[in-house]
């Protein structure tokens, strides 16, 4: 059972904890270079702040890791990113990076994607283990069992058992360690963007502002945020999937619909997809549920 310590800015903090009800939050680191690998979905990342406030204040249950363009970042988790605004996002980055950037550049930051995210009011910090070090500049791993990391996992229970007694709502801190992280929205678009190869799963486009990640069952209808129920698509057949123009076989084969045709007279492009094979995710344990495809096949496609 593991645990990274990752080092963070008090105002990254401080604006999330007053954030009511978020459900994810985005890590991100301005480098860019580099893809966290330090844990795997499930393991558990807590924030420490920057020196002198050597204190472990908070965390999240580690969702997924990649290196997505700013403005991804920013357009999949808004406040989340723990910045108000986009510029405020590149202003920061920029303190950080080493290399002089264009102000107009699209660069790349890497993000932690930490879903069920805790905040400790600060009577409850906890200190750093007695081993950390003040050259660490991003993070530290910790194996919860042995010391210090068992010691720093009872602190927290006692931290967080504390908060569920205080609060009306239990639930939202939800357990310490999860077995599989619940996705929110943002976090669901950067894991099916990443899943299939930031490519669309139909037309095999690469242009990355025009892809964006579809629920095959919408969440409003019943649908969760799981890669499971997700398709990277083209903007113009996210619309035309959701609408019903278009949809999956449980074979895998695109199925458009007449009604395109009928309706403005047009579709020739669209047509042109009719049979072909899904593109898949790149691991097979990626792929798509079979009870959503015939969902939408069932409920939202509006027949051959």
């Amino acid at each position: 059972m593991k645990s990274y310590i990752g080092v963070t800015d008090f105002e990254w903090f401080d604006l999330l904890r007053h954030q009511p009800d978020l459900e994810e939050v985005n890590f991100w680191q301005p480098g860019g270079s580099r893809q966290f690998k330090a844990l795997t979905p499930g393991d558990l990342f807590l924030f420490k702040l920057h020196s002198p406030r050597n204190f472990i204040v908070g965390g999240g249950i580690f969702a997924h890791s990649s290196l997505l363009p700013i403005s991804l970042a920013w357009s999949s988790f808004d406040i989340a990113n723990g910045v108000r605004s986009l510029q405020e996002m590149r202003t920061r980055t920029l303190k950080y990076r080493r290399t002089s950037t264009e102000d107009r550049e699209d660069f790349t930051v890497g993000c932690i994607l930490l879903t069920q995210p805790f905040f400790l009011p600060e009577h409850r910090w906890v200190p750093v283990p007695a081993d950390w070090s003040p050259n660490i500049v991003q993070g530290k791993t910790y194996d919860l069992v042995q010391e210090p990391g068992a010691t720093l996992y009872r602190q927290l229970q006692g931290a967080l058992h504390e908060l569920q007694l205080r609060d009306s709502d239990a639930e939202r801190y939800g357990s310490l360690i999860a077995i599989r992280p619940r996705l929110g929205q943002g976090s669901f678009r950067v894991v099916v963007t990443d899943a299939y190869e930031r490519r669309c799963a139909l037309t095999g486009e690469r242009v990355l502002p025009v892809l964006e990640a579809a629920h095959v069952r919408p969440y409003a209808s019943g649908g969760v945020h799981s890669i499971e129920n997700g398709l990277l698509l083209r903007s113009d057949m996210h619309t035309l999937f959701d609408r019903g123009y278009l949809t999956i076989t449980t074979d895998h084969h695109v199925e458009v619909s007449t009604r395109i045709r009928e309706e403005f007279h047009n579709g020739r492009e669209y047509y042109a997809l009719h049979g072909r094979d899904l593109r898949e995710p790149g691991s097979p344990e990626q792929a798509l549920s079979e009870d959503n495809i015939v969902w939408h096949n069932e409920q939202v496609y509006l027949g051959a």
